[in-house]
């Protein structure tokens, strides 16, 4: 950013992340009915505090807003964590692909295989462990013009599809941890907690 940015009043600023413990990240998301602009200014918003946090997925409960939209962009990480899309059978390039912006996605697991790879979260800063999800998945969504979009994913775009998919369903990563797993972060869980609620 330049000196001038903060004269310019349409530079879009990132937005605050929610920590566990706000009651916003157990909601679930309303369906995007109409794609306007306050919903392509949002997902800006998103993409900016995605960015200037470092992470490759965010999703609208993170900063307060319960509905079906999430964004993605695994393009940072790709040489350490590979990606790997197709479309109509077709395996695709992915950076055209990204930001991936998912509007009322629908996640589907491809195949029976399932595969455990670390992962973490914005609102859950601190804590990175393991979890057992589908290796390959078929995402369909809107995109900001309103089309749909399919395509099928593995590696870390498909782990990142299903961990925002879940939190547009009040859903999150520590819910798929076995009690003697979640009993170990137990201190950091509570100290978010106390945090974010004050007591």
């Amino acid at each position: 950013m330049s000196a001038n940015d903060d004269r310019n009043e349409s530079i879009t600023r990132p937005l605050e992340i929610l920590k566990y413990g706000h009651p916003a990240l157990r909601s679930k998301g309303s369906r995007v009915e109409k794609i306007d602009s306050s919903i392509r200014k949002l997902a800006e918003e998103m993409i900016v505090t995605m960015y200037d946090a470092e992470g490759c997925g965010l999703a609208a409960q993170q900063i307060g807003r319960s509905l079906q939209l999430a964004v993605i962009d695994v393009m940072p990480a790709l040489e350490e964590r590979p990606s790997r899309a197709w479309m109509d059978g077709l395996e695709v390039e992915l950076d055209p692909l990204m930001p991936l912006i998912m509007i009322n996605p629908e996640i589907i697991p491809v195949g029976d295989h399932h595969s455990r790879d670390v992962e973490g979260c914005l609102s859950i800063p601190g804590l990175h462990t393991e979890v057992n999800r589908p290796t390959r998945v078929s995402i369909v969504c809107q995109n900001l013009d309103g089309k749909r979009i399919a395509l099928e994913a593995e590696g870390l775009l498909s782990r990142a599809a299903q961990h925002e998919n879940d939190h547009l369903n009040g859903i999150l990563f520590i819910d798929h941890l076995t009690p003697t797993e979640l009993q170990e972060h137990q201190p950091l869980l509570r100290k978010l907690q106390a945090e974010a609620t004050g007591f």
